[in-house]
């Protein structure tokens, strides 16, 4: 018995080892199958451009070919000679050009199709969906468009990605009736428009469904929440509305959901108890009403949680932070919220956090210094109270990255205590506050700032110039103060605007808005680090003194506006070496001498305004010069120009001599003035001796009474 077990194990073992050399021999020396070789050539010469790494000229083999991939033939004895099939193609990023509808038609026996990130310019393929093999396409990221035929054929495709495009039509899920077994959808980022047609109820299989950035509209179908097995729903940028389905809980493997910027209306459904898998919901940007509801309040596996621009209100109490021990992202901005926002502080998780515009009120929570992980946290545009209290507490979150104070405090007097610490922090805003008393010292510690507004407040005193020291900082507004003094010198030596190489720069703050206002009913608005300009704004303030000519050496500055102070001397002509500036506002100040013609070399310049100071001469005709409206001059009596006051020949001057530069014409002035003065001095001290000695000046006593 024991030696027939051992010769069939033996037997087995020879079997195996053959088996294995056979198919290692046939994977080595096999190739892809003619079919598909014709079939990518067919695809390739319906291109306008060559697929790099392609050797279509000869009969070679495909499998080789970049971005294809092949199965190993099967061991069977109906295979076709032991040819390998082509699965994959995948050819992102490579700048395909052409029309691939006949090409694609050929590919009967791919089962993955990826051709995204390039640039198609034909309609998607009409037949496309009639591959009978055909599992996966991937057609994302190109510029197909047209019309998609949404009538597959093929019930064995599991993925289907045909998002960043340009189709258009409606979206007919009638295909679920086909294609069961389809996993993943993806239509997001097109021009589809209309209602959604009932029919997903059919894609029992699906886990995946995002029809984002469209036009579409209406009420969602109500058997879109049949499918028990969806995993991420990604419904955002549409126009989608009516009110949110109870059914929504029907969707118990939910993960994602992302119904944000639609039209959605009423309460937010009480049914998230139901939905124990989510981790991250998001309904921003909608017509919600109401309080949040319990269960959502209660979510124990909900770790992003945005809720901004809409109209909910009540308290902020039915967070339990108890139970949401996974929150990390909390985002209630632009809301109606009420009452006061300590209960957030036992929601130790809590990474980023925006609660700007609403109405809590109250003094700030000294409890929020538990909240160690904090990184970004916004309270900008409430009723919160106790500045000093806030600092104090938000001190210990040593992570703070990100801090936004804006419209709070409202007069309060800014803390001068030199012992808080904000060293990880990279933006710091306490803008429009009224805060009164001087520059903190305490910003000091703050070396990896990059970001500073303490604008529209009532901050006196001199701006300190040790602000300069700061290595990232590329954004300063400091206006709207009540500011004395010049403007130090160490300003022109902002290191990150010598050289912007600035390794702190590019970070998304998400959920967040910022504003840097230049007027009561005016601003910009930014929404990520980057998108922040090198600025330099001290305007409305009380600053006396120059321009530093060594301004021009901050060549990557972008915007600086220095209107409305006192400052007197003359525009350097150095400002022409700040190649990147965009935005230059001198209005409002004491101003002399002429604009310098080199300004005209900046090709940027999209606003100039040196209105309402006492220039003269020639305005300058070139560059960007002709763009800029008169009211940018007005106010110089002296200026000519304008098309309500034209040069005559003796009004002004070219402004030939200043081609040097102002700043370096008024040195060599000086430089001559000085000993014409001492000169003259010593002279009429001579004079005046030797007449006095002679008596022609003073008469003596002799001379009086020969009178």
């Amino acid at each position: 018995m024991g030696i027939t077990v051992l010769f069939f194990f033996h037997l087995l073992c020879c079997c195996c080892f053959f088996y294995a050399q056979v198919s290692i021999s046939i994977s080595i020396d096999a190739k892809c199958h003619p079919a598909d070789l014709k079939a990518l050539k067919s695809f390739v010469n319906g291109l306008h451009s060559p697929v790099q790494g392609w050797d279509i000229s000869s009969s070679s083999d495909c499998c080789s070919w970049k971005g294809v991939t092949c199965d190993p033939p099967a061991l069977k004895l109906n295979d076709s000679n032991g040819f390998s099939r082509v699965v994959a193609l995948k050819l992102p990023g490579e700048r395909l050009r052409g029309n691939v509808s006949e090409s694609l038609a050929d590919l009967v026996q791919l089962r993955t199709l990826n051709l995204s990130a390039n640039f198609f310019t034909s309609s998607l393929p009409v037949n496309l969906f009639s591959l009978q093999s055909l599992e996966v396409v991937d057609l994302s990221s190109n510029l197909l468009f047209g019309y998609v035929p949404f009538n597959i054929t093929s019930s064995s495709i599991t993925f289907l990605d045909i998002s960043r495009n340009i189709l258009i039509g409606d979206i007919d899920p009638g295909f679920c009736q086909i294609a069961k077994q389809i996993q993943v959808l993806k239509l997001s980022s097109n021009r589809f428009h209309g209602k959604v047609l009932p029919g997903f109820g059919n894609c029992s299989s699906l886990e995946q469904l995002s029809l984002a950035s469209n036009f579409l509209s209406g009420d969602l179908p109500q058997d879109l929440f049949a499918m028990s097995k969806l995993k991420v729903l990604d419904l955002h940028d549409n126009g989608f509305s009516g009110e949110l389905s109870f059914q929504l809980g029907n969707l118990s493997n939910l993960v994602y959901l992302d119904i944000s910027s639609n039209q959605f209306s009423g309460l937010l459904p009480d049914v998230f108890f139901n939905l124990r898998m989510l981790e991250q919901f998001a309904a921003s940007s909608n017509n919600f009403t109401g309080v949040l509801p319990v269960s959502l309040g209660n979510s124990p596996s909900i770790s992003s949680l945005s809720l901004d621009n809409n109209s909910l209100s009540g308290s902020i109490d039915v967070i339990n932070c108890s139970a949401m021990v996974s929150l990390a992202y909390l985002n209630l901005g632009s809301n109606r919220f009420i009452g006061q926002i300590g209960s957030l502080s036992s929601c130790h998780q809590l990474r980023i956090v925006n609660l700007g515009k609403n109405r809590f009120e109250g003094d700030f929570p000294e409890s929020f210094k538990n909240l160690k992980s904090l990184s970004h946290f916004s309270i900008s545009r409430n009723g919160i109270s106790n500045l000093s209290a806030a600092l104090t507490a938000l001190q210990n979150c040593k992570n703070l990255t990100v801090l936004i104070l804006t419209f709070n405090f409202r007069g309060e007097i800014i803390p001068t205590n030199v012992n808080f610490r904000f060293e990880n922090t990279r933006l710091f805003v306490i803008a429009n506050c009224q805060l009164t008393g001087s520059m903190p010292p305490w910003l000091s510690s703050s070396t990896k700032l990059q970001i500073l507004d303490l604008s529209w407040n009532s901050l006196t005193g001199e701006i300190p110039s040790s602000i300069a020291d700061f290595r990232y900082l590329f954004y300063l507004d400091l206006s709207n103060n009540s500011l004395s003094g010049s403007i130090p010198s160490s300003f022109t030596q902002f290191r990150s605007l010598l050289n912007l190489n600035n390794s702190l720069k590019g970070e998304i703050f998400e959920g967040f808005s910022f504003f840097s206002r230049k007027s009561q009913s005016a601003g910009r608005q930014y929404k990520q680090l980057l998108g922040f300009p090198p600025l330099v704004d001290l305007s409305y303030n009380e600053l006396s003194g120059i321009i530093w000519p060594e301004f021009g050496n901050l060549k990557d500055l972008h915007v600086l506006d220095l209107s409305n102070n006192k400052l007197t001397g003359k525009i350097p002509s150095t400002l022409s070496k700040l190649r990147d500036l965009e935005f230059l506002d001198l209005s409002y100040n004491n101003l002399t001498g002429m604009i310098p013609p080199s300004l005209a070399n900046l090709n940027f310049l999209s606003m100039f305004d040196v209105s309402h100071n006492h220039l003269q001469g020639r305005i300058p005709s070139e560059g960007q010069f002709h763009t800029f409206p008169d009211s940018g001059f007005v106010g110089n009596d002296e200026l000519c120009g304008l098309q309500t006051f034209p040069c005559n020949e003796e009004s002004g001057s070219t402004g030939e001599e200043n081609s040097i530069g102002e700043d370096e014409d008024e040195s060599l002035r000086s430089l001559i003035r000085v000993p014409l003065i001492v000169g003259a001095a010593v002279g009429f001290i001579s004079t005046a001796v030797v007449c006095f000695f002679s008596g022609m000046v003073f008469p003596t006593e002799k001379k009086i009474k020969l009178r």
